[in-house]
């Protein structure tokens, strides 16, 4: 119950807050609530950390597999005291930086939010689940980076962030399918356990690099670095939260929490650290040169992320030490250090480093404060950053195993050493030194007391880690480095000396060679006169993306809504395509077609004759009502083939609907030219000529194999139960109503929303039709006669249609076809019967309501039921709740036909009524 509380109460209280208009009791709730959320873990801690996991399975997607699970060990738990800690210093601190701003609740709840969806991926027990909260992730972190609206840097930076976490999202949602695929569950107990299974198997290539690119997008990882440099656009509380504990570190948690399943292959070696190598190189080297502050922190946070990556990529039990501890170490000092660095801007009004010099005058308090984060950043001696950064040296010395690699590491790893203690220099010397400011709009001055305490509690974690950190922060490293690994831990030792060693040495001479380099940079001010690096990476993605609209925008221009020849072109080449591909992949085994009632020497004279016919209607010397008549007669024949393979049910609707199809298309040539325009260019009608052989050799060619090949296919299940299951013998009729009735259900609510839009399309103008009915005698006379006799031979096949031949789809078009012959004889929409829109309703309540009466009775929507009562006089009567269902069918089918045939023949003036 602890777990579904601590997954609950963000989203509630974002929910809350966002019902609130004052910022202060918007605060107060949100705040409370992570201040909750702390309380929680500590009441959790001691069992966990011990090695005592807490979990709880709520059944989701039995039939899938999935389940939502909740699973806190100590991995997890370090990572939510992160989200839940820093989150509740940023929400004191931006209480305080965006005061007096009327949109306070609106942040608060996106802050409560985006804990949230932090806290169900650390929390999550079951891969389906984590990846749905890291989908979460990213659309919590562009709705923050987007809250300063107006500004357009804002929204760039928003939808970079978007675009390539979402792709990082989709990756890893592929990444979990083929886990599950090859575990055969998604829960990650069984996951992680299954590292032998998974690293043999066929498709761990495929697997690891859904998950790699999935954890490099959302960590900022080279080549998909760039996106965090434009989210700086985003305000400071948002950054010191999201690019310092949170967000950035999704990824790092991906790669430990899958770290016993997937790592220890050389796949694994040399892609982790290769990408991590890189981007700690890059980010160190560009965020020397930049020019504001958040920039320098972003590249920073870039390149510590890099560091972070490399560890893991070593796949060395005492490198995942180093890394965990890392992590903690970089959420405290870079919170702190984007925090400092907005309460620079927040005061000074800008944050270019080539104008707020010589701060120190100004805010003694936060130039304190930012100068201990920074050094912790930059690895001085007595601080956190210091220790993790020794241990860093230290993995890099001692690896083995891989020649090129162990001997670059060193090498490396210390110039990324020395561009840290550079940029960490600059941080220093440029905002609190460096002379007196320089055109600044406001003059500086100390910020308010709340706001800069969480600055100094963080600040003090620093200090105090890097004298003891063993004694406050020992067991939860310890307990979380043993999750991560799986196993034991391996021998380390977590203190603040381990005497003249190499590492001691390589940490010497980056501090000296960084205070160098910045100092060589700064000679006459010619750092300040660099420009900020190339964004390639930016530029890149930016290309890209113009490449994807220029590519539509062509496509739209391609596509538009008067080339309905190309729209049809394509439709129906992915339609043979989509028939043709599992044809093609069963392989070609020859059975021919077995008739029954039909001589083989029958069925090739009615196969000629619809040939014959079909041949006759492509003629350019035939009246379009001629071909009209050529093509029904090709119907006919389909319908007679349909018979003789003992297929009454379709013989019956293929009849039926090759009548209506006439009909629509007598009515419909009355809207389009009596000549069609002749193409007299030899290369298009040549082209045309292949088209159409090609379309009706590929439909004839897919017909045929349909029909010789006896596939391994699900009807004896449909044909054994329809009785026992459905209670009818008609299992055609079983399938339809009973067996896929939420099918049908959706298959007729489509097709009535279609009928409604060719009707608001077409019913534009009045047709020529009626006047070709009206004074008429026979005509009239005749349907009045006809028409009780239609709805007559409509009900019997209704009625018969659950044990033989018929049902509702058959009875509601030929019901249909009377009606709408009655309205054409009477030449009015407002025939007694013909109302298309009643009929649609009627049909779909029907059809519904018999679906939710199973509900009534404790059952699941659209469960059907049947019997055989006897009644006085008439005796055993076989009843089926699928035949109330079966009457929904019949009337749609009767509205649908009335609405698109009709809609050629009476304007929109008259229709509408």
């Amino acid at each position: 119950m602890t777990l579904i509380f601590m997954a609950l109460l963000p989203w509630c209280a974002a929910l809350l807050v966002s019902r609130l208009r004052n910022g202060g009791a918007a605060f107060a709730l949100a705040a409370s609530s992570a201040v909750a959320l702390l309380a929680l873990l500590a009441k959790t801690a001691p069992g966990v950390l011990a090695g005592a996991p807490l979990k709880v399975a709520i059944e989701w997607l039995p039939a899938l597999g999935v389940s939502a699970t909740l699973r806190l060990d100590a991995l997890a738990w370090l990572f939510a005291a992160l989200v839940c800690g820093i989150g509740a210093l940023v929400m004191l601190y931006a209480r305080y930086y965006l005061a007096g701003d009327t949109r306070l609740p609106r942040f608060f709840a996106l802050l409560c939010a985006f804990m949230g969806a932090m806290l169900g991926v650390v929390l999550a027990g079951d891969l389906v689940l984590l990846a749905l909260f890291w989908e979460l992730t990213s659309v919590a972190s562009f709705l923050l980076i987007t809250f300063n609206a107006p500004d357009r840097g804002a929204v760039r930076g928003a939808r970079v962030s978007l675009s390539v976490t979402a792709l990082g999202g989709v990756a890893l949602m592929a990444g979990v399918v083929l886990i599950g695929r090859v575990v055969g569950s998604y829960d990650l107990d069984i996951v992680l356990r299954s590292g032998e299974l998974l690293r043999a198997d066929a498709a761990y290539p495929w697997i690891l690099t859904c998950v790699l690119l999935a954890a490099f997008t959302k960590s900022a990882q080279f080549p998909f670095q760039f996106w965090l440099a434009r989210a700086m656009a985003a305000p400071t509380p948002v950054s010191a939260y999201l690019h310092s504990a949170t967000l950035v570190k999704a990824g790092i948690f991906l790669l430990l929490r899958l770290y016993p399943a997937l790592a220890g292959t050389e796949a694994w070696f040399f892609a982790v650290s290769t990408v991590g190598a890189t981007t700690l190189l890059l980010g160190g080297v560009a965020a020397v040169f930049q020019h504001d502050l958040k920039g320098l922190l972003a590249y920073s946070t870039i390149s510590h992320l890099g560091l972070i990556t490399l560890l893991i990529g070593f796949s060395a039990d005492t490198a995942i030490v180093a890394a965990v501890f890392h992590v903690i170490n970089h959420a405290t000092f870079k919170a702190s250090l984007f925090m400092a660095a907005g309460i620079v801007d927040h005061e000074c009004g800008t944050r270019d480093l080539r104008k707020v010099n010589g701060l120190w005058r100004y805010m003694p308090l936060t130039g304190s404060l930012a100068i201990v984060a920074a050094a912790a950043m930059a690895g001085v001696p007595l601080l956190n950053g210091f220790l993790s950064k020794e241990m860093f040296f230290g993995e890099a010395l001692a690896l083995e195993g891989h020649d090129p690699v162990a001997f670059f590491a060193p090498l490396a790893a210390l110039l990324a050493g020395a561009a840290g203690v550079a940029y960490s220099s600059r941080f220093i010397h440029d905002v609190f030194f460096n002379g007196e400011p320089v055109g600044l709009p406001r003059t500086p001055h100390e910020p308010p007391l709340w706001m800069a305490l969480p600055v100094a509690i963080l600040v003090v974690i620093c200090v105090a880690v890097g004298f003891m950190p063993q004694t406050i922060l020992g067991l939860p490293l310890a307990a979380a480095a043993r999750a991560a690994i799986g196993g034991p831990l391996p021998e380390y030792s977590l203190a603040l000396w381990h005497g003249f060693n190499a590492p001691l040495a390589m940490s010497a001479v980056a501090l000296i060679a960084g205070v160098a380099i910045y100092a060589g940079l700064m000679r006459g001010r010619w750092l300040h006169g660099q420009a900020n690096p190339t964004p390639t990476g930016y530029l890149a993605f930016e290309r890209t993306l113009l490449a994807f609209a220029r590519s539509g925008r062509m496509l739209v221009r391609q596509m538009r809504g008067d080339r309905l020849r190309l729209q049809m072109a394509i439709l129906a080449f992915a339609a043979v395509l989509a028939a043709a591909l599992p044809l093609v992949s069963g392989g070609f085994v020859a059975h021919w077609p077995v008739f029954s009632g039909v001589t083989v020497t029958g069925a090739w004279m009615i196969w000629t004759v619809g040939i014959v016919f079909a041949l006759a209607s492509v003629s350019t010397r035939v009246r379009p009502v001629t071909v009209l008549l050529f093509l029904g007669a090709v119907g006919l024949a389909v319908a007679i083939a349909f018979a003789g393979l003992s297929a009454p049910d379709l013989a019956l609707t293929q009849l039926f609907v090759e009548v209506a199809t006439v009909l629509l298309l007598l009515l419909a040539l009355e809207r389009v030219p009596v000549e069609a325009p002749r193409v007299r260019r030899l290369a298009v009608r040549l082209r045309y000529i292949a088209l159409a052989a090609a379309g009706g050799g590929g439909a004839g060619w897919l017909a045929w194999e349909a029909m010789r090949r006896k596939p391994e296919v699900i009807s004896d299940y449909h044909l054994t139960h329809a009785v026992s299951g459905a209670g009818g013998t008609n299992a055609v009729n079983v399938i339809i109503v009973d067996f896929r009735g939420f099918d049908t259900l959706g298959e007729i609510t489509v097709l009535a929303a279609a009928a409604l839009i060719v009707w608001a399309f077409l019913a534009r103008e009045r047709a020529g039709v009626l006047g070709r009915f009206r004074g008429s005698f026979m005509l009239p006379l005749a349907v009045r006669l006809l028409m009780p006799c239609v709805g007559l031979v409509a009900a019997y096949l209704y009625l018969r249609g659950h044990n033989l031949p018929g049902g509702g789809f058959v009875a509601g078009l030929l019901l249909a076809i009377g009606l709408v012959l009655e309205a054409l004889a009477l030449g009015t929409w407002r025939s007694p019967h013909a109302r298309p829109v009643r009929w649609l309703a009627s049909g779909l309540a029907i059809a519904g309501l018999t679906g939710a009466a199973s509900l009534l009775v404790g059952y699941p929507f659209l469960t059907s039921a049947f019997g055989h009562p006897v009644l006085p006089w008439v005796g055993e009567v076989p009843l089926a709740s699928a035949a109330a269902f079966d009457l929904g069918v019949m009337a749609v089918v009767v509205g649908a036909t009335l609405m698109l045939i009709l809609a050629f023949a009476f304007g929109r003036k008259e229709s509408a009524r």
